[in-house]
């Protein structure tokens, strides 16, 4: 069974930074570095938000609007893990944040869909707030 676990969430004063982790194991996650690798958040009453993802390689990544220029998704496949540094943090960036991982698709088109990931982690909490 794969599993994604998050660490590295916490209480930040707006203008902080947080360093989220997402490390990733199993008997079936035989190659990381087959999956894309996304980050979402949530806030109670609302769907998944895309945040980030990265590719097979890291040779690629996007981000949403509202974190662009303030966050960087990277990963290191030896270590199975990817990352999210998020600097400059708002009040309204605070939610539960997921990684999540898309063993199945073929190309980056639809990377920023919550419903294309196959496995996702328990989530770490980032409260913003001074």
């Amino acid at each position: 069974q794969v599993q994604l676990v998050e660490s590295g969430g916490g209480l930040v004063q707006p203008g902080g930074s947080l360093r989220l982790s997402c490390e990733a194991s199993g008997g079936t996650f035989s190659d990381f570095s087959d999956y894309i690798m996304g980050w979402f958040r949530q806030v109670p009453g609302k769907e998944h938000e895309f945040v980030a993802y990265i590719s097979w390689k890291g040779g690629t990544t996007a981000y949403d609007d509202s974190v662009k220029g303030r966050f960087t998704i990277s990963r290191d496949n030896a270590k199975n893990t990817v990352d999210l540094q998020m600097n400059n943090l708002k009040p309204e960036d605070a939610a539960v944040y997921y990684c999540a991982a898309d063993g199945e698709s073929v190309g980056l088109g639809f990377a920023d869909r919550a419903d294309h990931y196959d496995y996702w982690g328990q989530g770490t909490q980032v409260t913003v707030s001074s």
